[in-house]
């Protein structure tokens, strides 16, 4: 069955739990696949990874199709399963060294077709989008280097734009938690802007 483009993703994820249905599941991974993969490699720091760990992730949310409860956001469900695949990523590399990418095979520019990467404005000259990217490579090493807690709370909120109460629901935190380690994050990341030149850090109102 061929749903309409409007349907929810809720709705999707509902035909899929109830009767498997393929198209439902490839609109999901259609609308979502990108959101995951930024969301996964900022977390990582290294795109190649990140590429296996949304596919890891939608073939999760497949094998638990019967677990997704339809009253919550199904956003909600793939954000957490995604974070947890990372978490889990992170760990198996802090215990196997020789796993961590190397600098050159970290992540790479992440922009879709037709638009300048990040860290550079439409119709800038080459100094200045050379100066952009450096300084958007500084900014995305500094968010990488943050702890696994502070680093998911300043990407869901920053970077994918969600509110505090959304990644309360993500995390399974309270949302006074979520601001508390978004202060803290911002105050680690201030010091180090400020002490590379970057007076800007990222908004921590909802």
């Amino acid at each position: 069955m061929v749903w309409p483009g409007s349907q929810s993703d809720e709705q999707c994820m509902w035909q899929v739990q109830q009767a498997d249905d393929a198209t439902a599941f490839a609109r999901l991974v259609a609308r979502w696949e990108r959101p995951v993969q930024r969301m996964c490699a900022r977390m990582l720091g290294d795109l190649h990874r990140a590429e296996d760990i949304t596919q890891e992730a939608f073939a999760r949310v497949f094998a638990r199709r019967r677990d997704y409860q339809p009253a919550g956001r199904f956003s909600t469900w793939l954000w957490r399963i995604a974070l947890n695949l990372c978490h889990d990523e992170i760990r198996r590399q802090s215990r196997r060294p020789e796993l961590r990418p190397a600098p050159a095979d970290r992540d790479e520019a992440d922009h879709g077709e037709g638009t300048a990467p990040e860290g550079i404005e439409p119709g800038a000259t080459p100094d200045e989008a050379a100066m952009g990217l450096e300084r958007a490579e500084h900014v995305r090493r500094t968010v990488l280097a943050l702890p696994q807690e502070y680093r998911a709370v300043v990407i869901l909120r920053h970077y994918e734009g969600l509110k505090f109460s959304e990644i309360a629901e993500v995390l399974g935190i309270p949302e006074g938690t979520v601001k508390s380690r978004m202060v803290e994050a911002l105050s680690r990341l201030g010091t180090k802007f400020r002490r590379a030149g970057i007076v800007d850090v990222p908004a921590s109102t909802p």
